[in-house]
């Protein structure tokens, strides 16, 4: 197991000497999010403690199967915690909503595996070595000797598995396979997993995949493919905003392709955006960044303010500036 000098052991002094928690996530929780949550809140609960799950936006379909015990809540005010812990989440500013009522709390515990993580917790725990959030609860499980059941190994093995694309990313090492391994050996339901997650799309997210190989687009000799989510798309398909996770890999397969991008409407004059890099000398990260945004070498994301058409000029500008200095 690797090593993380002293990190570890002055959380779970935090950890032991608290009785009330809330585990919080970034806003339009993945897999990743959603199975770092709950893995840690099963295990605090494990071990006597009195637990919230708190996330701004709901969980999305394919992931309720892990949430039987309906730990996830709204956020509320007014509460006060012993500790809070951050997963998966690399700024206090993507917590949303879930952050603003969790500022009553004596300490705020923020592990992650983001690179362009902004420390904001009192204590921190950034590994962008680890391909997922997921890993790092692993780790933390298994130093506190705390019991990995079933239903934790679930939510572990749903957290690797996701932000891995099912082991295949560039970010996957041996390491992440040893704690795959080593999950299914906990317990984890592998045929399950893999039919919710992966093999249970609703037929709205059909509808939306229909309509993006109809209007994707190429340029900069292939090597860029975007598209765009507008509101109405959604309504047309009866898609929700949660049908999208993955939809980007679609177009990123394209053997050309260097980076992939989605536009994606929340309001008339508010964008987020989706980048995905398959070249080691594409850092995705680095062009979120000039946006206000990040995320992982290989995948990040911003929202950007500003009329549609300026804001798809200036990042699709930004990706052709990135492809051209790799040259």
């Amino acid at each position: 197991m690797k090593s993380y000098p002293g990190i570890i052991d002055r959380i779970l002094e935090a950890v032991r000497a608290s009785k009330t928690f809330c585990v919080v996530g970034h806003v339009r929780p993945d897999g990743d999010c959603v199975g770092s949550q709950l893995g840690l809140a099963l295990a605090l609960q494990n071990e006597g403690k009195r637990v919230f799950c708190w996330n701004e936006d709901s969980v999305p379909q394919k992931y309720k199967f892990l949430n039987d015990k309906a730990l996830f809540q709204k956020p509320k005010r007014g509460l006060k915690f012993d500790c809070v812990i951050a997963t998966d989440c690399a700024s206090f500013e993507r917590l949303g909503t879930a952050g603003q009522c969790v500022l009553r709390r004596k300490i705020l515990i923020n592990i992650d595996h983001h690179e362009s993580n902004t420390r904001y917790g009192d204590l921190n725990w950034v590994s962008a070595r680890e391909a997922s959030c997921g890993e790092l609860i692993f780790r933390l499980l298994k130093v506190a000797r705390w019991p990995i059941t079933r239903p934790i190994a679930d939510c572990l093995f749903t957290a690797v598995s996701t932000d891995t694309g099912s082991f295949q990313y560039a970010t996957t090492r041996p390491g992440t396979l040893h704690v795959g391994a080593e999950l299914v050996t906990r317990g984890a339901n592998l045929a399950r997993i893999c039919d919710e997650v992966y093999q249970s799309y609703p037929l709205s997210r059909a509808r939306l995949l229909k309509h993006i190989y109809s209007r994707f687009r190429l340029t900069h000799n292939n090597r860029i493919a975007w598209f765009w989510l507008k509101k109405i798309d959604f309504t047309r398909t009866g898609a929700e905003s949660d049908d999208t996770e993955g939809l980007i890999d679609h177009i990123r397969e394209i053997e050309p392709v260097v980076v992939a991008c989605v536009f994606e409407e929340i309001e008339p004059e508010l964008t987020r955006i989706s980048l995905r890099s398959k070249s080691d000398r594409i850092n995705v990260s680095d062009i979120a960044e000039q946006f206000g945004g990040g995320g992982h070498p290989a995948a990040a994301g911003a929202r950007i303010p500003g009329k549609p058409l300026s804001v798809q000029r200036q990042v699709i500008a930004a990706v052709k500036r990135a492809l051209n200095s790799a040259k």
